[in-house]
């Protein structure tokens, strides 16, 4: 209180601050899961994998090794690249659809593993969209300065809940880890904007039936196979090619920037198909599309981490380029983000 007026005093403005991704890594299991190899468990064949979805192959983590063990690896990579310690991070998200267990969250599993003991933590669950909505969240924490440093994660065990006798899923999913250090270098660039949306009334389209409140584990329940995840193909094809250039247009007219203005372009690797579609008609052109869908298949929430890791890492991407990341996932959910790296 002032003792002149009796009044409140007034709190110091605190300006928004620019949000950067300061470092990225990623992992993947050893195990290599190829075409060939699922032609000998479905009725199936690499042809027909390959023309349908661009696939080729898919890692796949051993019996013993958890989702948070991928995270926390895929963190340690990009702590080192950033330079940061485990006591350095304020806050952890774990964006994820496989978490370890259904609680704790997968971020608190995380925050032991990397000695990160100063650091909140949470999981997101946004599917296949998890981690541009994990950016945004974290982005949001840096820029009002409740945070110094945030780990933003997506990670998936896929393989723990792909049905294995249905060729029609089973082709598509692979298992790996993605992650992200963001903090404010004072620098303009970083995190431009960040577009998400939703649509609850499609959630049947790509869903899980079994493990929650509305279908406990029961006998007959994992007698009925309701504890994998299950796809309508050809309307998850159709929203996700609409729901992800609508994103990308948007977020791009918010920086004004027009797509011949984006050096790379990072989709959710989902379908080489998906991936066309959207590349046309955004405008995209072959040489600005960042594709590794074809080594690991459909990582959820990991698969455009990942891609931005390795884009990075084999120098597609440079400082100061401009970048275009699209997702699209279980929800229904989809989002964009413009970075300037």
């Amino acid at each position: 209180m002032n003792p002149k007026h009796g009044k409140p005093r007034a709190r110091p403005h605190l300006r928004s601050r620019a949000c950067s991704i300061a470092g990225v890594g990623s992992y993947v299991p050893t195990k290599v899961l190829a075409n060939a190899d699922l032609e000998k468990m479905v009725d199936t064949s690499d042809e027909w994998i390959t023309t349908r979805t661009g696939i080729k192959e898919r890692r796949i983590s051993a019996k013993d090794e958890f989702t948070s063990d991928m995270a926390a690896k895929a963190a340690r990579r990009a702590m080192k690249m950033a330079g940061v310690t485990g006591e350095q991070i304020d806050l952890i998200i774990v964006a994820t659809i496989t978490p370890d267990m259904p609680f704790p969250a997968t971020a608190c599993l995380v925050q032991q593993k990397i000695g990160a003991r100063h650091a909140a933590a949470f999981d997101l669950e946004a599917a296949c969209s998890g981690f541009i909505y994990g950016l945004e969240i974290g982005r949001q924490f840096v820029a009002s300065r409740a945070c110094e440093t945030v780990l933003v994660i997506g990670a998936e065990k896929l393989s723990s809940i792909t049905d294995w006798k249905d060729r029609n899923t089973c082709v598509l999913f692979g298992d790996g880890a993605g992650a992200a250090i963001l903090r404010s270098d004072g620098a303009a660039r970083g995190i431009l904007t960040t577009v998400m949306g939703a649509d609850g009334s499609k959630a049947g389209l790509l869903h899980m039936p079994g493990g929650g409140s509305r279908c406990p584990a029961t006998m007959d329940s994992v007698g009925a196979r309701l504890h994998y995840l299950r796809m309508e193909g050809s309307e998850t094809f159709k929203n996700a090619v609409q729901a992800m250039c609508s994103a990308a247009k948007e977020a791009l007219r918010r920086c004004n920037l027009d797509i011949t203005q984006i050096h790379c372009v990072i989709p959710h690797q989902a379908n080489r198909r998906i991936i066309d579609a959207v590349a046309s008609r955004i405008g995209a052109t072959p040489g600005q599309m960042f594709v590794n869908l074809d080594r690991y298949g459909n990582t959820s929430a990991a698969s455009v981490a990942i891609a931005l890791d390795e884009a990075v890492a084999s120098g597609r991407i440079q400082r100061g380029d401009l970048v275009l990341l699209i997702v699209f996932g279980a929800g229904l959910t989809w989002g964009a983000a413009v970075l300037q790296w």
